[in-house]
């Protein structure tokens, strides 16, 4: 019979810990990370749940015309923000599971 209430209490500490998994996930959804690049001529704002929700660009950068350097400067910009968020996330999931590696969470 113990083995059934020990197998018991692993269940409801997993559905404890998706529950503040579920939790963490969703008020990191909410935060957002900037990245610029071109020293601040672009900068991107990335929320927790990995979307572009700003985009800046410096008037300045459009007078050069240079359209290769603005795509560059915004990839940058895009690319370095994800990044950060991701590893927002990483660390609030970290926190949560203490230091245990979960697939798909981190």
């Amino acid at each position: 019979m113990s083995k059934g209430l020990g197998f018991g209490n692993i269940v409801k500490q997993a559905q404890e810990l998706q529950e503040r998994l579920a939790k963490v996930q969703e008020a990191a959804a909410t935060r957002t990370v900037d990245a610029s690049a071109g020293g601040g001529m672009v900068t991107a704002t990335v929320n927790g749940r990995l979307e572009v929700v700003r985009l800046h660009i410096e008037p300045a950068v459009l007078e050069g015309g240079d359209v290769q350097m603005l795509e560059d400067l915004i990839i940058a910009a895009v690319n370095q923000a994800i990044r950060a968020a991701q590893q927002q996330m990483a660390e609030e999931m970290s926190k949560l599971t203490g230091g245990l590696k979960i697939p798909g969470l981190t």
